[in-house]
């Protein structure tokens, strides 16, 4: 009888999904449910909950150093937006290229500093941007007759070193899938237009450009969970959580220290939820503005 009702071919495709279903909603749907709820508490560990109502996210709302952390988690995602969609593309396209040699060697060269720790990978760059003479940036400038800079201790010198740093790890990585988008446009396509006298230029905005959409609203579309999401870079290149007047905290940072450091649970949750809310209200945004909720117009 199990048996049969296991074979059964209306049951089968249950029985299927049913193992990516139990881990949806172990993994993601209660801990989502739980955070929630623990926004609205005060939460410590050792202490029975409290509920306090809207008192977290009353408190988040003229908090100063929180606001600070979304001002910057909101500036490295707009300039990783900038740099990590635009020049990973125009890597693809060039090693797509049929008359480009040693492809696969710049295809893994880019894609190696993917498989860097970023604990190794951030510790390498605390050092290169340090301020004392003899690190590698600044021994570089010196040859120029520029002072010893002191990267990690300004704003804007130190998004330079966070956006190196997020630069050499992703490039690799978004150029692979515009790599794969490439491979389903056909060279029939390229062949007709170059026939018609269009160069490359014309080509790449009227056939590269329009049948890449699908890979670029995706390649967008992560970029800016991972952007706004971005702790562990932030925290290896300033050697912890606490950067110099709160210049690398991101709002993932904050809710590190108000969940870990201060064992303020609650009001971390409240963080974490206002995060999600964030990028959900961006990103679908953004998956509207570009046409991807409309259906598509029947031949």
């Amino acid at each position: 009888m199990v048996k049969k009702f296991l074979y059964s071919q209306k049951v089968a495709p249950y029985v299927f999904i049913f193992p990516f279903v139990l881990v949806f909603l172990i993994f993601w749907v209660y801990p989502l449910a739980s955070s929630f709820g623990m926004s609205f508490q005060k939460v410590t560990l050792g202490q029975e909950a409290a509920w306090i109502g809207m008192d977290n996210y009353e408190k988040l709302m003229g908090d100063g150093i929180f606001l600070k952390a979304v001002v910057n988690s909101a500036i490295y995602m707009v300039l990783t937006l900038v740099i990590l969609i635009p020049f990973p593309m125009l890597f693809a396209v060039l090693i797509n290229n049929k008359f480009m040699w040693a492809r696969e060697f710049f295809k893994s060269s880019f894609f190696f500093p993917a498989l860097t720790s970023v604990v190794v990978a951030g510790t390498i760059f605390r050092l290169m941007f340090g301020e004392m003479e003899g690190s590698l940036i600044n021994s570089f400038l010196g040859l120029f007759g520029v002072e010893p800079i002191k990267f990690l201790k300004g704003q804007t010198t130190g998004f330079i070193a966070l956006l190196a740093l997020a630069t050499w790890r992703w490039t690799g990585v978004n150029m692979l899938y515009f790599l794969s988008g490439l491979k389903n446009i056909p060279d029939e396509y390229y062949e007709a237009a170059s026939i018609d006298g269009a160069s490359p230029f014309q080509r790449f905005m009227k056939i590269t450009m329009p049948l890449l959409k699908p890979t670029t609203i995706y390649v967008l579309t992560i970029s800016i969970y991972a952007g706004l999401a971005m702790f562990i870079e932030s925290m290896m290149l300033w050697n912890g959580n606490n950067s110099p007047k709160n210049i690398g905290l991101t709002i993932v940072g904050y809710l590190y220290r108000q969940g870990i450091e201060k064992n303020n649970l609650g009001y971390a949750a409240a963080v974490g939820i206002v995060l999600l809310v964030i990028t959900m209200v961006i990103n679908l945004t953004q998956l509207a503005l570009t046409g991807m909720f409309k259906k598509e117009e029947e031949a």
